[in-house]
Formats: C-alpha cells, structure tokens, sequence
C-alpha cells in the first residue's frame, strides 16, 4: 500500500496549493481555477488535501454543491482504492498489464 502514499501525498499536496492559488484569487477578483479541476485533482487521490485546504482556506464552504460534489470524489476514489485492494482486481490489472 505504499503505491497510495506515493499517490495520495502528491495528489494532496496539489489540491492545497490549488485550493491556496483559487483563494488568493478569489481575493484579488482574478481568474480563477475551475471547479472541475479541483474535483478531478481530489478524485485523483487529493481528496485529503482538499478537504484540508478547504477548511484551513475557508475556501468554498458556503457553496453546498461543490461540498456535495467533492464528498462524491471522496466516496468515488474510496471505493475505487478499496476495490482494487481486492485479490480479484490486483490479478485482473497484472493480466492486463501482461504481468501474468
């Protein structure tokens, strides 16, 4: 499971600078980063950090269909982590990558 630290820690890292760059631009009344670039670097893995960053930040609170959306990420990318946890899945990804 060291591959998730691997995945999870750069992809955590990412969301709070995102997170971080998005706020000071919500400041400054600056161009923006998309909404689905936040969600897709959570469901890559930087849900952590996003979470983390979105309350440290205060980023994105009062709007409940981004919290709504993100916890989706989170569920999504906890199911995902979690199937391929199983024996079927890690011998079904070997065959397709022509380790078997």
């Amino acid at each position: 499971m060291t591959w998730l630290i691997g995945l999870y820690l750069p992809a955590s890292l990412a969301a709070v600078l995102l997170y971080g760059i998005d706020k000071a631009a919500a400041r400054r009344d600056r161009r923006r980063i998309r909404e689905s670039t936040l969600h897709l670097v959570a469901l890559a893995g930087g849900w952590p950090g996003a979470l983390l960053a979105r309350r440290a930040f205060r980023h994105k609170t009062r709007k409940q269909p981004f919290g709504a959306i993100l916890w989706g990420c989170v569920l999504l990318n906890l199911g995902l982590v979690a199937w391929l946890a199983t024996a079927e899945a890690a011998a079904g990804l070997r065959r397709l990558a022509g380790l078997e």
